[in-house]
Parts: C-alpha cells; structure tokens; sequence
C-alpha cells in the first residue's frame, strides 16, 4: 500500500491568519498520525506564512510514524534540517517568494549543486527525494546525484485528469518506469486529491508515497479530519 503523508502547512495558514495558537499545529500533527496518516510532511518557507520553523522543532519529536521536510536547500533549511534529522528531506527548487511549488528540478543544470546537498544530508543519516517533472533526463540526472528518491511533480496529471486521464497519466506511468530501472524510489507530490488520488495509484508502478496537503485540509472542513484521512487511505488501497 501507498503510504499517505499529510502536509499540514494549511493548517499553520488558519492559525497565521488570526495569531495565537488555534488551531494548535502540533496537536494537528499528532492527530493526523492518530487518524491513520503514516507520514507528516512540512514546508517552512523563509517568511514563514506558514509552517514555523519553531513549528518544525515542536513537531519533531511528536512525529512517531515519518517525519519529512520539504523546501529550498538554503543554508538556513539545511541547518534546520541537520539539526531536527528528519525521515525524510524533499528537496523543492522554489524561489524564496513562490506561492506554491510549481515546478520540479533541473536536474541537468543543478547536478553538482544537488549532488553536494544530498550527500551532507546523508552523512547525516537522512533520506533523501528530488521534486522532479517527467523528462526521462532528469531521473538519469537525478540518480547520478545520488537520491534515494524522486517526487513526481503531479500538477500536470491533476490540471488534466478530468479531460483525459488516460492522456494525464501516460508520462507519469513512463517516468515511474525509468525511475525504477534507475533504482530510485518514487514520491508523488502537488494537487491530488480524492477526485484523482485512486486512478493515480492505480496505474504508477512502484509508488511508496503521496504527499497531499491542500486538498486534504480542504475537504477535512466538510468531513471531518479523521474521516477524510481514512477516505485518502481508502483510495491507497
């Protein structure tokens, strides 16, 4: 089974929104773990309109299941990141000012950048994964840069799933295949959700996890946070 990772960033947004601590970030967390979510991801960004990074420290060592950490490899997150020793780091190429992730690596380009990042996060004993678009180049890349992962950037599947999800999927499927023949595990990332979650598991080979936050959170405020988990998990099986 596909393990399911929340990211909770949403949930520090309606907190941010207001000031104090409701709703409580940490508490989410655990929650989240309680109601059947095998992972917990988390994207502080340097003006921190969300996730903290005094949120990542608390959530730390609350997290029993996998703690991953996404974001942009500046010396401040690779700092953060060394100290707290998560599961999981994904690394996203955003600018400092991005809304949201909206593209993956240039593997190519950014090979030795990347390729010194993944080895400091593997000396210390942090696994390691690439948001990456579908280009057969950028996994070749990808694993000469030394990953133990890659997240395919799923954005493009989700904007056309509902048009044609046979179409949608197809450099998905593909890319899972070179990315197995190349020996790395895969992640999917950005705009799943209940309506497209299932097809998407259904037909990528080799998926150990998705990572889904927005939609989630979204539908959690008609279904209730612990249901909606369960039916993210339904759609896993």
């Amino acid at each position: 089974m596909t393990r399911l990772s929340v990211n909770i960033n949403k949930i520090a947004t309606i907190r941010n929104a207001r000031g104090g601590n409701i709703p409580n970030v940490a508490q989410a967390a655990v929650d989240c773990e309680r109601f059947g979510a095998q992972g917990i991801t988390v994207h502080p960004r340097p003006d921190e309109r969300h996730i903290r990074y005094s949120d990542v420290f608390e959530i730390a060592p609350l997290v029993k299941t996998e703690f991953n950490i996404e974001g942009y490899p500046s010396k401040t997150f690779m700092d953060l990141v060394k100290i707290v020793k998560p599961t999981q780091v994904t690394l996203v190429p955003d600018p400092p000012d991005a809304l949201t992730s909206n593209a993956g690596w240039d593997t190519v380009k950014n090979q030795d950048f990347l390729k010194e990042i993944i080895a400091e996060l593997h000396n210390s004993g942090i696994r390691t994964s690439i948001f990456i678009e579908t280009k057969p180049i950028l996994f070749e890349y990808a694993a000469k840069c030394g990953t133990n992962r890659v997240e395919l950037y799923t954005e493009p599947y989700a904007a056309n799933y509902s048009k044609n999800r046979e179409l949608a999927i197809k450099p998905f499927v593909e890319a899972a295949k070179v990315a197995i023949d190349l020996g790395l595990e895969l992640n999917a990332g950005h705009d799943l959700s209940l309506e497209n979650l299932k097809y998407f598991n259904d037909n990528i080979p080799g998926l150990a996890e998705v990572s889904i936050g927005h939609a989630l959170i979204s539908d959690a405020l008609y279904f209730g946070l612990e249901n909606t988990i369960q039916l993210y998990l339904k759609q896993l099986k």
